[in-house]
């Protein structure tokens, strides 16, 4: 930031010197303050370090700073170890830090004095650099003052020059010659007055700029001596910096040696440590090779015991394995048995459902003949069959349910009988020993079962893999299986009670399934010794305890570093256990690796596989024990299958802290078939010519199947062709032997009824009447039995029977002829497929009829898992040996009067040439040609023809039906006739005809009136008539027309009107008449007439454009531009005149202008009206200040209250969800375990929509109008409208007009003439965006209004700005007034993104006025400007005391008495008052010590303070001490007089002190004390108003009684005649008597007092009144004494009288009255 040039700032720096220089360089001092922070850290340090040494000393300890705490510990370690040289080095460190501290000490720089050389140095800087700046603006102020004179002389020269040619041409009479000559002359005289006007500017800005430059000097001049003395502080500083290097240095080695010290104790420890473990190693070492040699001993004879066993199960399961064939041969036989029986029971439904169609098809007939409604009939008919059959089903099923509880409470009483028998004979085997095995076995087979089934008779049919039976594999529907479940139930009803049935209930259906001598496989012991070999006692126990704890599956949280592990402990490798393709009997092996993905140390342990895979799966895991993070090990899974079945399962393990499984699947061997093609299209070919086709068949699986291809069952072999004289047929292979049963199942239900045939064939009907049947009867008999077998055949023949006769009776058509096969198979129709193999399977297409032919193929295999594979095969066939290979000649979009060509290719399949000849329709013979017209084709060739389309204007009326006149399509039959042919080949062409106009709208464009100053914009529509896209452009347009976009050039799509601006400029005043001029691409041409009317206004902008820069919200920008008025003169020949076309010339003289600026607009242009003379110009300054409207601001405030309702709405409705939940589960809870429904659950839903609507309802929001400006929702939204505006851009277009006069010489309010087609247009482009900086403080308001300060008072606020861009801001202010009473005083220099900061602004006022400052905050992207507000006030209170004084009377001493007054505040800001007394004053002690003032004699009495108590108590006491005063209230105070003894003055100053500092009103407080209940007051002073410093003791009691009468005091009572010339005023004085109000002397109600010696007085001239009297308590009563001289008065001697005062009350007191009396002459 510059600083201000001039004398006052540079008086602001040295004024600062001594004090803190304020910052003007933010960077500067950014940078430097962490340097001045780190070296006051420094400096602390080595004082610190000082004092440490220094103390270590005096004190003889061994240890000094903070670092030899350090040090002791690693010495105390390193003598533990044996390591030395601790005093040497111990020595040195302290030496060194000695000599470190007393060099500090010596000269240690503060960091306020590097502060303020720092400070210094960069003003001086600045006041050089703007001593260098004005240097330079003085030399090239001269540069420009010397380029001036040098242009002056040239000027005058040639005006010499031309002087002399003008006489010269006068002479000759070249009067052209001399107009010209005095025009140049009138020309250099204008240019040599600019030259010497810019001369004298220049000549004055050089003057004042080297003034400036010597009050630069000046200033540097006093500022020689602060220059020297800052370069010797900074070489100082210099030096301090290098001292302090050297210290670091210093410590940084001595820190690098104890590093280095620690380091050789870390290594000597790590090797003690090495060799420990290497001793440790060893011992385990020798421990295992010993233990080996224990465990191969050992390994030897079990691996020998291990051989044996798995011999004796390999042959075991070699046995086994064979049992289990017969079973699976024996299951594949029932299987069998059970298809045959499905397909009888399928033969028998289709049956009854044929005889179910016949009835429905006799009802039909009988309906109808009796007139009813058929489906009606039928629909009833079918719903009381349901019923019945309903019924019946319901019935059954009672009686299977009664069957079912009949046989499980048998089966339960047999299960309890047997319960009986299995305890006893367990007692009685108890006693005798253990069970065997497969007792055991049974009896955990039978709890198993209990257990997992909840139905004991469901338990004995319980499915599993090892009861394979036929009965699992049918259908649970069909009626055969439930004939067998009822008669198992039965047999298991009538079981013997033999001792072997009674072991289970559940028994193999093929031997050799269970073993029911099956032994357990029992592990060794040997091999379940947890003990490992070699191990001590100790670990043994250990290793024991975690192998128990293991076992036991105790799950362990893993928590390392705070963090806990969750998830799975252990990554298997492969992921999933997958055994592909497997045989039965072989085994396989995988290998997996498990891998410890957990934090730290884990264990694995093998719980086991899946239940139904323990008989296939063996795992071989070796527990590795303890495993780090990492590590792996390895499982081994072998697989030996029995059965051929997709097994899946899982294998489990438990980990420390959880388990997990990985999943097992097994998979057998599968066909996995698929054709590469499912569509074969042979295309188009001649009848009589043979193609074939290949097809492969590919077998992805492992197992092979065989394969048979043939054709589709539903493939009809229909033939359609779009050839009229081409015949249906059908091409599909000889269909003798379908039965009528298959054609049913095939043939579709749609293809059954077709009522637009009068004609139906007895195969059609046929297939309706089945299908229908087939339809209605969907579900079939549950239960049937073996016996209804034969019956099923018979009812199939009568049914036969009865379809033949019906046949027979139907009339019958004729049989089709046989058909042709035009697509057949290859050799290979069946065959075998081999695992993973192909076979190429051949079709071939043999065309013999002309025709569209379409084929279905099915590929069926014997493998029953294997679905058949379709594929289809389609071909065309022809007749006709010419053809042309794209029939549809397309020419697409053509204009009219357009030529358009197309190839035409004819192909011959002929084997000869052949003539053809070219034939076009009668109507478009016009428009259509072909050539040539006749032409040969040699076989088995092409011949081409070409057609040449023009369409005419009259192709609409000439084309009649050929040509649709809405869509524009034309389509035209084209015929090929081919010698000694009779059939032609036709084609067709086709096209869209469209038109190439453009039309232009309007035809005829007037664009008015234009300046020459601006552009008039029109628009014009341009529209493509045709249905293509077209070019365009404008060409040939004059210089003063401009089109946009594109300049004029573009393209049209079809039908599209494009607006196009034409731009009108008129360089000069005439009127305008021409033609624009449109062609398209076709070179047309279309006309547009244009006019208009230039004018020339009077005055001209400098700036016809204004662009603004990007200015933030509430930031101002500042554009200055230049109305000129340049008309001088009327002369047209010369120049341009300002005039309105063809009309009148613009009169020369004043011309005024206006500025309309739109209203709410955010632009402001001064001045807006104003007067330029001829050949002048006037400033004009615009300004753009964006802010937000006040209705967008209330529309937002609005949202926001309705977003903060709907939120409280929301959290309301969350609660009160919440507390019915709570309820409906509490409710839930206390009922038996009953869950609510699900009705009960919704409940709480419908309650919230509808307390929903009732909230919705109940808020009304306000209006935006109701939003008012200062409220806190006004705020808010403005606030969150400028952190989210995003930006805006504005354009405002100005207008300016103009009149010919003097806008301040018009006469009242009549307006100048003017015309609106001279008006001017000024344009604005405003962009807006968002300000970086903002105010988050006050309600980010951008005006920091200080309000009323006081006077001579400081007020600081704190303003917070926030940075609200994504960028690092570097901050910039402006300076405030130096002598005003604002001062910035905690700049900022940069703001991160997001970041706040605070800025103090303080205020203080100097005099009473308003203050107002703006302070602008610069950054890269915009300006904050804060406005600064403050009004200085003059405190001023009004007190209740009149005058200076008050009087608290007099008091019984050791009483008190108290008195009020008041004190108001007048100003118009709140007051900090405090109250003070002179008497309590610090200063107080030293004013004692001066002279009384009765001595001293002032003018006026000063000291205020009176006697005092000699308790020490204060005499007056003041209530409240301090406090504030609101603006226009009062404050009450209290004076309390509480004297504790007899004085007549005690007084004290009271101070009423505003905001701590200044005095605003000074009160005296007096008041007299009197041990009696009397007092006289009055008269003149006989001494001092100071008590004595000896205190005299008071009276004893006994004197006081004995006593009662005190000695006279004396009284002076002065009195002063006044005589005038004429007469004479007397002299009047008072005596004021009073009794004081008391509680004590009670005996005495009131005072009496007299004055004796009256007639003395009154003989002297004295008249009173009264002479005597009383006085009640608490009043006061006035002797008034007046005086005129007497006659025999001398005025020369002055009179003097003496009277005794007596006064009688609790004493009686005298009072010897002086009376001394003068006259005085005015």
């Amino acid at each position: 930031m510059p600083l201000c040039s001039g004398p006052n700032s540079i008086k602001r720096i040295a004024s600062m010197e001594d004090i803190e220089f304020f910052d003007i360089c933010e960077k500067e001092q950014t940078a430097a303050t962490p340097f001045l922070e780190q070296e006051k850290d420094d400096d602390d340090s080595v004082t610190d370090q000082f004092w440490n040494v220094a103390n270590q000393q005096n004190g003889k300890g061994h240890k000094f700073g903070e670092e030899s705490e350090e040090e002791d510990k690693i010495r105390s370690k390193d003598a533990s170890e044996g390591v030395g040289e601790d005093n040497d080095s111990s020595g040195e460190i302290q030496e060194r830090h000695m000599n470190n501290g007393n060099n500090n000490n010596k000269k240690t720089m503060k960091y306020a004095e590097r502060v303020q050389i720092l400070n210094l140095r960069r003003n001086l800087n600045q006041l050089d650099n703007i001593a260098k700046e004005k240097d330079l603006t003085i030399e090239k102020a001269r540069e420009e003052l010397s380029a001036c004179q040098l242009r002056i002389e040239m000027l005058t020269k040639e005006r010499e020059c031309t002087e002399t040619k003008i006489e010269e041409e006068k002479e000759a009479g070249n009067t052209a010659a001399i107009f010209r000559l005095q025009a140049m002359h009138r020309r250099l005289c204008a240019e040599l007055g600019n030259e010497k006007d810019l001369e004298l500017k220049i000549a004055s800005m050089l003057k004042e700029n080297v003034y400036e430059m010597w009050q630069i000097e000046i200033e540097q001049g006093k500022f020689g001596s602060l220059r020297e003395q800052l370069e010797q502080d900074e070489e100082e500083l210099e030096r301090h910096c290098k001292e302090r290097v050297e210290q670091r240095i210093q410590k940084e080695k001595t820190a690098a040696r104890l590093a280095e010290r620690k380091q050789q104790v870390g290594k000597r420890k790590e090797m003690e440590a090495w060799e420990a473990y290497e001793r440790r190693h060893q011992k385990v070492v020798e421990d295992a090779h010993r233990n080996h040699e224990k465990a191969v001993q050992f390994l030897k004879k079990s691996m020998s015991r291990i051989r044996q066993k798995e011999a004796k199960e390999e042959l075991k399961t070699q046995e086994h394995m064979e049992k289990r064939m017969q079973a699976v041969l024996s299951l594949k036989n029932n299987i069998t048995s059970n298809r045959e029986t499905l397909r009888t029971l399928q033969v028998r439904d289709k049956a009854k459902a044929l005889e179910a169609k016949k009835q429905e098809m006799k009802m039909r007939g009988a309906i109808l003949a009796e007139g009813g409604d058929v489906t009606k009939e039928i629909f009833l008919h079918k719903q009381r069959v349901e019923l019945e059959r309903q019924k019946q089903e319901f019935t059954e099923q009672q009686k299977s349910r009664k069957i079912e509880i009949v046989a499980r409470i048998l089966q339960e009483e047999a299960y309890v009988e047997k319960q009986k028998k299995h305890q006893a004979r367990a007692e009685a085997l108890r006693s005798q020993g253990k069970l065997q095995d497969s007792l055991q076995w049974r009896i955990k087979t039978w709890q198993y079962i209990e257990n997992a089934c909840e139905d004991p008779a469901a338990a004995v049919l319980q499915k599993s893999w090892r009861t394979p039976s036929a009965c699992s594999l049918v259908d649970d529907k069909s009626s055969s299986v439930v004939d067998f479940s009822k008669k198992a139930l039965q047999d298991t009803i009538h079981e013997n009670n033999d001792e072997e049935a009674n072991e289970t209930l559940s028994e193999p259906e093929f031997t050799g399934l269970w073993s029911q001598e099956c032994n357990l496989y029992k592990v060794p012991k040997d091999e379940t010794d947890p003990k490992p070999l070699g191990a001590s006692k100790m670990e043994r126990k250990i290793f024991t305890e975690n192998l128990e704890k293991l076992r036991s599956g105790i799950i362990r949280k893993q928590v390392v570093s705070g963090h806990e592990f969750k998830g799975c402990p252990f990554y298997s490798k492969p992921s999933l256990i997958h055994f592909k393709d497997f045989d039965v009997g072989k085994t396989y092996k995988k290998k997996i690796i498990l891998i410890n993905a957990s934090y730290s140390v884990n264990f694995c342990k093998l719980v086991g596989v899946s239940e139904h895979l323990k008989d296939f799966i063996n795992i071989h895991f070796d527990p590795p024990g303890q495993m780090s993070a990492g590590m792996s090990c390895e499982v081994v899974v072998t697989f030996k299958p029995m059965i051929n079945e997709v097994l899946e399962g899982k294998v489990t393990f438990l980990a420390q802290n959880g388990s997990f499984s990985i999943p097992l699947k097994c998979t057998t061997k599968r066909c996995v078939l698929a054709l590469d093609k499912e569509l074969i299209d042979f295309g188009t070919h001649v009848v009589g010519e043979t193609i074939s086709r290949m097809i492969i068949l590919t077998n992805r699986g492992a197992l092979g199947t065989r394969f048979k291809l043939q054709t589709s069952a539903g493939d009809n072999g229909t033939c359609t062709t779009t050839a009229k004289s081409s015949l249906e047929r059908m091409v599909s292979p000889a269909l003798d032997g379908i039965t009528s049963e298959e054609k049913a199942s095939s043939s579709p239900v749609e293809s059954s009824i077709n009522e637009n045939k009068e004609q139906v064939s007895p195969v059609h009907t046929e297939e309706v009447r089945q299908t229908c049947m087939v339809g209605e009867s969907q579900k079939t008999e549950n239960n049937l039995g073996s016996s209804h077998v034969e019956q099923l055949s018979q009812d199939a023949l009568i049914t036969e029977a009865d379809l033949e006769a019906e046949n027979a009776q139907c009339p019958a058509e004729p049989p089709p002829e046989e058909e042709p096969i035009e697509i057949t198979l290859g050799k290979v129709t069946e065959g075998e497929i081999g695992p993973f193999s192909s076979i190429k399977l051949q079709i071939i297409f043999t065309p013999s009829v002309p025709g569209d032919v379409h084929a279905e193929f099915e590929i069926t295999f014997d493998n029953p898992n294997c679905k058949p594979l379709h594929f289809s095969v389609i071909g065309v066939s022809v007749d006709v040996p010419v053809w042309v290979p794209n029939p549809n000649v397309d020419l697409k979009i053509c204009m009219y009067d357009r030529l358009y060509q197309d190839c035409i290719i004819i192909r011959s399949r002929a084997k000869a040439a052949l003539r053809l000849k070219f034939e076009v329709c009668k109507e478009l013979s016009k428009h259509m040609e072909l050539l040539p017209k006749t032409g040969y084709i040699q076989a088995q060739s092409s011949f081409s023809v070409q057609l040449k389309f023009l369409p005419r204007l009259s192709l609409p009326e000439d084309a009649g039906k050929y040509f649709d006149t809405e869509t524009r399509v034309l389509e035209v039959p084209m015929t090929i006739m081919i010698a000694d042919k009779t059939k032609p080949i036709e084609f067709i062409v086709h096209a869209i005809v469209t038109t190439s106009d453009l039309e232009v709208s309007p035809a005829e464009v007037n664009f008015g009136y234009c300046t020459i100053y601006e552009a008039v914009q029109t628009t014009i529509t341009l529209t493509n008539k045709s249905i293509l896209p077209q070019e365009f452009g404008f060409v040939g347009l004059p210089e003063f027309v401009e089109i946009q976009p594109s300049d004029g050039f573009g393209i049209l799509l079809p039908l599209e009107s494009l607006n196009l601006d034409i731009i009108f400029k008129a360089n000069k005043a005439k009127e305008y008449s021409f033609e624009l001029t449109c062609k398209s691409e076709i070179n047309r041409q279309f006309k547009l007439s244009c006019k208009a009317v230039g004018v020339h206004p009077p005055l001209e902008l400098s700036h016809s454009l204004v662009k603004f820069a990007a200015t933030a919200l509430n930031d101002v920008s500042t554009a200055t531009l230049y109305v000129i008025n340049a008309h001088v003169s009327r002369n047209r020949f010369t120049h341009a005149v300002p005039r309105i076309g063809k009309g009148e010339i613009a009169p020369v003289g004043s011309t005024s202008f206006e500025f309309l600026v739109p209203e709410d607009s955010p632009v402001t242009i001064m001045p807006s009206v104003g007067t330029v003379l001829p050949g002048k110009k006037c400033l004009i300054q615009v300004y753009f200040r964006p802010v937000l409207s006040e209705q967008l601001i209330r529309e937002e405030a609005v949202q926001m209250l309705c977003r903060a309702d709907a939120q409280t709405t929301m959290m309301k409705k969350i609660r009160e969800s919440e507390m019915q939940k709570r309820k409906d589960e509490t409710v839930s809870g206390k009922k038996d375990g009953k869950k609510p429904s699900f009705a009960a659950l919704r409940q709480p839903l419908r309650v919230r929509s509808s307390k929903h609507a009732a909230a919705s309802s109940g808020f009304e929001p306000p209006k935006p109008e109701e939003i008012k400006t200062n409220s806190e929702e006004y705020i808010a939204a403005q606030y969150s409208l400028i952190r989210n505006f995003t930006g805006k851009f504005e354009r405002y277009i100005i207008p300016c007009f103009v009149a010919s006069g003097d806008i301040d010489e018009k006469i009242g309010s009549e307006n100048l003439k003017y015309s609106p087609y001279n008006t001017l247009y000024l344009e604005l482009h405003c962009p807006a965006v968002a300000p970086s900086v903002v105010v988050t403080s006050n309600n980010g308001k951008n005006i920091v209004n200080f309000g009323e300060v006081a006077v001579g008072h400081r007020v600081i606020k704190q303003i917070t700005i926030q940075n609200i861009s994504q960028e690092q801001l570097a901050l910039g202010f402006s300076i405030l007034n130096p002598n005003g009473p604002f001062l910035l005083v905690s700049p900022v220099g940069t703001l991160e993104p997001g970041e706040n900061q605070f800025l103090f602004i303080s205020f203080c006022p100097n005099e009473s006025k308003l203050f107002f400052e703006t302070l602008d905050i610069r950054s890269i992207k915009a300006t904050l400007t804060l406005s600064i507000i403050g009004q200085g006030v003059a405190p001023s209170i009004a007190c209740s005391v009149e005058g200076e004084v008050l009087d608290m009377g007099y008091v019984i001493a050791k009483e008190k008495v108290t008195s009020t007054f008041k004190i108001q505040n007048t100003s118009t800001l709140p007051l900090r008052y405090s109250i003070k007394l002179e008497s309590l004053s610090q200063t107080r002690d030293k004013e004692q010590q001066r002279l009384p003032f009765f001595i001293t004699s002032p003018p006026g009495r000063t000291d205020f303070v009176g006697t005092q108590n000699y308790s020490g108590l204060s005499v007056f006491n003041i209530f409240p001490v301090e406090g504030v005063i609101e603006p226009g209230k009062s404050q009450d105070f209290t004076v309390t007089f509480s004297p504790d003894h007899e004085s007549l003055y005690y007084s004290d100053c009271l101070k009423v002190v505003l905001f701590g500092k200044e005095i605003a009103r000074e009160i005296w407080l007096k008041g007299a004390a009197r041990n009696h209940m009397m007092f006289v007051e009055g008269g003149d002073p006989l001494d001092v108003p100071l008590e004595s410093l000896a205190i005299t003791s008071p009276m004893s009691e006994e004197a006081a009684k004995g006593e009662l009468e005190e000695p006279a005091k004396s009284l002076l009572l002065s009195l002063e005649y006044i005589q005038a010339e004429t007469s004479g005023t007397p002299a009047v004085r008072e005596l004021k008597i009073g009794a004081i109000r008391t509680a004590q002397f009670a005996s005495k109600k009131n005072v009496e007092f007299s004055l004796d010696s009256l007639p003395v007085l009154q003989q002297k001239g004295f008249t009173i009144e009264p002479v005597k009297g009383t006085v009640d308590r608490g009043q006061i009563k006035c002797i008034s004494v007046s005086w005129v001289p007497p006659a025999d008065f001398d005025p020369d001697h002055p009179l003097m009288v003496a009277a005794v005062l007596t006064l009688k009350g609790d004493i009686k007191e005298s009072y010897k009255v002086l009376f001394i009396a003068r006259v005085v002459c005015t």
